[in-house]
């Protein structure tokens, strides 16, 4: 019998945000049943009156539901079609047959869920790099790469956020891992692999595979080394969880980099990540009358504002 994984849960600073149309909560039940520890953690709902106009057919229903897929909680944003998601950011999903017994069985089924209905981007078997690995776009258009570890390496989460620098942004995923990791705090660089000749567009040196640490948290980015006709956009997000006025200050002037993208919270990085710098006990100032309606007036979020 296949023993129960263990994975190494933290408390998050950084959580991945993903737009969705209209069926995020739909979304979060199929994840939840999909994946071997999935589970809904919370569901937060638009307010049912004073919403813009915009937003009026999204009173009472679900605003953003938490789902943890196994020790990284993403938050699905019940919204429009405004962003849809792209393989610029995607999620590495390790299943490592020292965690677990029968990490090739859970590969292949959790394969099967997210591949029904979605699309095949790199088939799955094997490949230099692993044994057993295949990338997937899932019938919500959100990305997985899915990867049977080397046991005999460091290990890492089940879970980690992936960033392909491609676009206006190839060939920049080193010079986003020095700027990330110089921004946030108890980070560090792991693995580094470079190209060793012009691969399509990644040149020489470019980044074919690097992880490193942010806040404790493992994050994943290469350079692309095929053309691609799309880059970083608000489809997927990186929520900053701050604990004060300060903290928002000085993340915002670091990262903030495009003024027109500035709003309630968001803005957008040199390389075109778009990051959420909000205070950690947001919900709670959410609770505060005409909370939802100040944000929107926001563009960098004044916690005195509420």
């Amino acid at each position: 019998m296949a023993t129960v994984p263990t994975r190494e849960f933290i408390m998050q600073t950084i959580t991945p945000n993903l737009w969705f149309n209209g069926d995020a909560a739909e979304a979060a039940e199929f994840y939840a049943d999909a994946f071997p520890h999935g589970r809904v953690v919370s569901t937060v709902h638009y307010p049912t009156e004073n919403l813009p106009d915009f937003q009026k057919e999204m009173a009472g229903k679900p605003l953003a539901v938490d789902v943890d897929l196994g020790g990284l909680v993403i938050t699905l944003i019940n919204a429009g079609p405004e962003f849809p998601i792209n393989p610029a950011i995607s999620f590495m999903l390790n299943f490592d047959p020292l965690v677990e017994d029968d990490a090739r069985g859970s590969l292949d089924r959790l394969w099967a869920a997210l591949s029904a209905g979605g699309q095949e981007l790199m088939a799955l078997g094997e490949y230099p790099f692993s044994a057993r690995y295949g990338w997937v776009q899932d019938r919500y258009g959100v990305n997985w790469q899915l990867m049977m570890t080397n046991p005999g390496g460091e290990q890492r989460p089940f879970v980690i956020p992936s960033l392909m620098f491609c676009g206006a942004a190839q060939n920049r995923a080193a010079e986003a891992r020095e700027f990330y990791t110089s921004v946030f705090p108890s980070s560090r660089t792991g693995t580094v692999a470079e190209y060793p000749e012009q691969t399509g567009p990644a040149s020489a040196g470019a980044v074919m595979f690097s992880d490193f640490m942010l806040e404790n948290q493992w994050f994943a980015a290469m350079d692309s080394g095929a053309e691609q006709d799309f880059s970083f956009t608000e489809g997927v997000s990186l929520a900053v969880a701050c604990e004060d006025q300060a903290e928002i200050d000085r993340l915002w002037e670091a990262l903030s980099s495009v003024p027109e993208a500035e709003q309630c919270g968001w803005c957008k990085d040199r390389f075109g990540v778009s990051w959420q710098i909000v205070p950690a006990n947001m919900a709670d100032l959410m609770q505060r009358p005409d909370a939802y309606q100040k944000m929107l007036a926001m563009t960098k979020i004044e916690i005195d504002g509420f």
